[in-house]
């Protein structure tokens, strides 16, 4: 028996429902859970199957094209751990908890690579036993922010990697790269977006008087800190913080923002659409 994950959307009509699950049930395939969800400003429906048992992925996809409307979107996996390569830079508390999660198996995802532009996370991803490649950046203009990445890019074809995951990757990325890997790119941002966005987001935060910090995971797009939102926590702070103590307490809501948002990622339950997400926890 194999466990597969069945995502679909498109333009809402009646029976939607009782059509998808009677493709699987004529298919001999168990359902074991489903997610609905219809968008009622724009008419469209979001679908969300965990069934199981032996079936021929085409087969099933031709018969669902059959019964669904003509835009629908089909996306039919195996429910397999998700391959990843993360970027940083020097911050290690996102890092050190994906690590470890790794090691124990705590989220559905298997690290292949480190990549830094500092070498100063090399010991730490290497006392597990993955790989750091060390791409040093030389400069911040366009021409030097292409010429990293297109070294980043040349090693990236030496793994089959499912996601890119920025783990306080402290650089922004060009559109000519995010384009490269549009829906596969997801950032961990110390900010409650779309507050502060951009760099010292806490140092706005205290300049500001707020009274709670947060932090942001979201999908990579041409925009700084617009894409996609995963998932946003916050923390209630006072006017006894100032801007380093906020950082400080921030960085525990950065690393649990990002391992939840990439749970709901790896174990496909997010759809993104248009710059808005759907998830079914």
């Amino acid at each position: 028996m194999i466990d597969y994950i069945l995502r679909i959307d498109c333009p809402d009509e009646k029976g939607l429902v009782h059509k998808i699950t009677g493709v699987l049930f004529f298919n001999n395939l168990n359902v074991e859970r489903t997610d609905e969800f219809v968008d009622s400003e724009n008419q469209h429906f979001f679908m969300r199957v965990a069934f199981s048992g032996n079936c021929d992925p085409e087969k099933i996809e031709d018969g669902l094209r059959g019964i669904l409307p003509n835009k629908a979107n089909i996306n039919l996996s195996k429910k397999q751990v998700k391959d990843v390569v993360i970027l940083v830079t020097k911050e290690h508390h996102c890092l050190s908890d994906l690590l470890v999660r790794n090691e124990f198996k705590d989220l559905p995802f298997n690290i292949l690579a480190v990549i830094g532009n500092h070498e100063t996370l090399r010991s730490l991803t290497e006392r597990f036993g993955i790989p750091f490649h060390y791409l040093p950046a030389k400069g911040t203009d366009q021409a030097a922010r292409m010429a990293h990445e297109a070294q980043i890019h040349a090693l990236l074809q030496q793994y089959a990697f499912d996601y890119l995951v920025l783990a306080k990757f402290m650089r922004v990325l060009t559109p000519d790269f995010t384009k490269q890997y549009t829906g596969k790119t997801i950032n961990i941002h110390h900010s409650f977006l779309p507050a502060f966005v951009g760099a010292n987001p806490y140092r706005q935060a205290y300049e500001r008087g707020v009274k709670i910090i947060g932090a942001t995971a979201h999908f990579v797009t041409d925009d700084l800190d617009e894409g996609p939102i995963i998932y946003q926590d916050v923390i209630r702070v006072n006017h006894t913080k100032n801007a380093v103590e906020m950082a400080a307490a921030g960085r525990d809501v950065e690393k649990i923002v990002l391992a939840k948002a990439l749970k709901v990622v790896f174990e496909d339950r997010v759809f993104i659409t248009g710059n808005r997400t759907i998830i079914f926890e």
